[in-house]
């Protein structure tokens, strides 16, 4: 955990490299030059790439198409371990159906993740750790010259943690972005709300950094907003009581499985003026700043929040601005978006125009996107 906070979060260069990547996700709709495009990969590419520079130090180019393929694997096991099939366990491997398919996708994100630790293992500098790879390996060899066992540092452990932090920290803030996008789609007026504001405080230029975030109220009640409906993770993970403990009126021994219930929370009328309904102003007050909610909690809470909560944070922030600064998202004429779920992707496409002076569409530039 230390290792991650070091390079998710305590690394000043992680700003920047969310903004290196936001420019490689403006200039890949870009291309695009207003024909309709599926916009998920793009993303799933982006987000996926900050988890790759904190895990390997590297990034992919999104053309990479072994990369998307192995996104794609990341997406349907992300899929299948949030359907029900995942309520049966280890039963799962002894019944038919397409849930085997997570089985096999993991085995070949496990066999990508081990092709780059024996990439690291080819040049490593114990002076000098790039990465999470490189300081589990040290930690690996250091942990076997004292002769610990079962201390949880094996190679085996090491693949299985990376693609833990592939499923918690990029398909959770790629699908963030994505209902942001079929939000901002299905209420316009709100969407031009938040590009007047990033145009007046930042304009259409200069990128956007963390510092602007308490410049952009609007923004940030919008973001906060779009995971509040988005609701990606649910029921959060499982956990375990540590010890007998009482709840209210309820006791719940020890050894019990517990799953906190955040829909609950982020959906409860008596917390939330408009529960149902997307409504920027749940986070400002009657002056328009920016206020925090104690029922906002698509993190969890406690000591087992996310742990990268602070990272995702970022990203959120900086993607969402730096889109919206460069793009304005509307849907092909005639095709109404859903708003159910959407973990696992659907087909899905953007428009991409772009004003770069002004807000007048034209087609066949950037500022603007739809999805169908």
């Amino acid at each position: 955990m230390a290792t991650i906070r070091t390079f998710a979060l305590a690394n000043s260069s992680m700003e920047q490299n969310i903004c290196s990547e936001s420019l490689h996700l403006q200039e890949a709709m870009e291309k695009e030059e207003g024909q309709p495009f599926d916009p998920v990969p793009l993303l799933n590419n982006a987000v996926a790439n900050i988890i790759c520079m904190i895990v390997f130090r590297r990034r992919f180019d999104y053309n990479d198409q072994h990369f998307q393929n192995m996104l794609k694997k990341l997406t349907d096991v992300a899929y299948l371990e949030g359907s029900i099939w995942a309520l049966v366990g280890s039963l799962m491997k002894h019944l038919p159906g397409p849930h085997n398919d997570i089985f096999t996708s993991s085995r070949s994100l496990e066999a990508f993740i081990r092709t780059e630790i024996e990439r690291h293992k080819l040049d490593l500098d114990p002076s000098n750790p790039r990465d999470y790879i490189d300081c589990f390996l040290l930690e690996e060899k250091v942990v076997k010259a004292a002769r610990f066992n079962d201390v949880g540092f094996e190679e085996e452990n090491l693949a299985l943690c990376c693609l833990d932090l592939f499923l918690a920290g990029s398909e959770t803030t790629s699908k963030t972005l994505q209902w942001g996008l079929i939000y901002l789609i299905k209420s316009p007026n709100i969407q031009e709300k938040v590009q007047a504001e990033i145009d007046g405080v930042i304009g259409q230029v200069r990128q956007p950094t963390m510092v602007d975030k308490a410049n952009l109220p609007y923004t940030d009640a919008v973001i906060h907003e779009i995971q509040r409906m988005g609701n990606i993770v649910p029921l959060n993970g499982l956990r375990m009581a540590a010890k007998d403990s009482k709840l209210g009126s309820y006791i719940i021994p020890k050894g019990t499985t517990v799953m906190p219930n955040l829909t609950s929370v982020l959906f409860d009328k008596n917390e939330w003026e408009n529960p149902h309904t997307f409504y920027p102003e749940h986070f400002l007050d009657t002056e328009g700043k920016f206020v925090k909610r104690e029922a906002f909690l698509p993190f969890s809470a406690g000591k087992r929040a996310c742990l990268g909560e602070g990272l995702a944070r970022m990203e959120l922030f900086l993607f969402f601005v730096s889109l919206l600064q460069k793009f304005h998202f509307s849907t092909v004429e005639g095709v109404e978006l859903s708003t159910e779920g959407i973990t696992g992707g659907r087909d899905s496409q953007l428009v991409g125009r772009d004003p770069k002076v002004g807000r007048g569409p034209v087609l066949g530039g950037s500022r603007t996107a739809g999805q169908k």
